[in-house]
């Protein structure tokens, strides 16, 4: 049974240190099938609170899946990439806002293998269930070397399960003067930034993806870590320790795999609850029974066919970029762009499978006791993230599969 709400922290905090490094890919994936049921019944609290609720906290703490990605040297997983796709697919067939927010906090516990290893300790070390929560457009931040770190500023939308973290991880542009000479992020304990309520949304509300702000706070050096991976002499000091190749697939191909695990999964619980429903029911007006239609037939076959292509899409690319890594290799801009392309086509077809079943329903679909509404809702909200805007991805890989040459400093 997960943990009650009104579980107390000195009961979280004796299972700070526990160790997951045993748990592997089979075992992660069914203790978040087990969660289906429990995050059905969460999720309009959830979305009432606009945040994930105590109770799913602790339950994510109970069974170690926040951590399936972190390193088994702090008592993490370290599990195969693919579970990066598989695991936030399976939660989002429960409620997508809290595969959204597992997936941030469970995908931040791998980005900070890149840090040095001070930062690591004065982190982990404390407790490796820390939430970590996240700022990522660097121009929204605007950082100014000082004695021993940096200077930072900045606000910054979308802080994903900033309520139940204790650190953010914020990017930003440092400058000197009015030069842009680096590209970071800073890890912030809670104490330096702002949480601004400003979570007022059409869907995904459980997420809790505020706006936060600092002013001129002051960032330690081991706290700060290039992501400017194109200036000669990078690297990762986090990796000299972390040798697993999972940690050196690139963030700039794969920042929507994730997120995108958990709307496939929302996806699938719509076309899951679709079935079940058309199953029991005959219509309002003629007594027939709808599953006899063949427009409902042709329909779930048709959202059906998109979510399993959209999956094997996500699954497949994981499985590639893990296979590369282990052997050796790297990742040219083609390929970075083929996977944020791939990642917002992805997205596209779960999202179109789930109006398709919305429209199905008809009336039936727009009441807010419907799950399927919220759903809907959910699907709609997280399609405007920027890694899944088609506007924004396909034409980078037109360019450069044309000719042409795309630059960045984090790419």
């Amino acid at each position: 049974m997960p943990p009650t709400a009104n579980q107390s922290s000195k009961q979280l905090k004796s299972r700070a240190r526990a160790s997951f490094a045993d748990v592997d890919y089979d075992e992660a994936m069914r203790r978040a099938k087990a969660m289906i049921p429990f995050l059905k019944e969460r999720a309009a609290a959830q979305e009432a609170a606009t945040h994930m609720t105590d109770d799913v906290l602790a339950a994510f703490h109970e069974n170690g899946l926040f951590r399936y990605m972190q390193p088994k040297y702090w008592g993490g997983m370290e599990l195969p990439y693919v579970s990066m796709v598989d695991l936030n697919d399976t939660l989002g067939q429960g409620d997508a806002s809290a595969a959204w927010t597992f997936t941030n906090l469970g995908g931040h516990h791998r980005l900070l293998t890149l840090w040095p290893m001070q930062c690591q300790e004065e982190i982990w070390g404390e407790n490796p269930d820390m939430g970590i929560a996240s700022g990522i457009a660097y121009f929204q931040g605007r950082g100014r070397r000082v004695d021993g770190g940096l200077e930072l500023s900045g606000k910054w939308g979308f802080s994903s399960g900033v309520d139940v973290s204790e650190w953010n991880m914020l990017a930003c542009v440092v400058y000197d003067g009015d030069k842009p000479v680096d590209w970071v992020m800073s890890m912030v304990p809670r104490s330096d930034y702002e949480i601004i309520d400003d979570w007022q949304t059409l869907g995904m509300r459980g997420t809790g993806s505020r706006s936060v702000r600092c002013d001129k706070v002051f960032v330690p050096a081991h706290r700060v870590v290039s992501m400017a991976v194109a200036l000669p002499g990078h690297e990762f000091p986090g990796l000299k320790v972390h040798t697993n190749p999972i940690y050196r697939i690139p963030l700039s191909g794969f920042g929507g795999y994730g997120i995108g695990g958990c709307m496939i999964g929302n996806a699938q619980g719509a076309l899951d609850e679709t079935i079940e429903y058309v199953k029991a029911r005959s219509t309002s007006y003629t007594g027939a029974k709808m599953r006899d239609f063949q427009s409902v037939q042709y329909r779930v076959a048709l959202a059906a066919g998109k979510i399993d292509a959209a999956r094997h899409w996500l699954r497949h690319d994981c499985i590639e970029a893990n296979n590369i890594v282990n052997a050796g290799g790297s990742f040219d801009a083609l390929t970075k762009i083929k996977y944020r392309r791939n990642s917002a086509m992805a997205v596209k077809m779960a999202t179109e499978a789930v109006d398709i079943l919305h429209e199905m329903l008809g009336a039936n679909g727009i009441y807010d006791s419907a799950s399927l509404q919220r759903r809907f809702r959910d699907a709609h909200a997280a399609a405007g993230h920027i890694n899944f805007s088609m506007d924004t991805q396909l034409p980078m890989w037109g360019q450069v599969a044309l000719g042409g040459e795309y630059k960045s400093p984090t790419f």
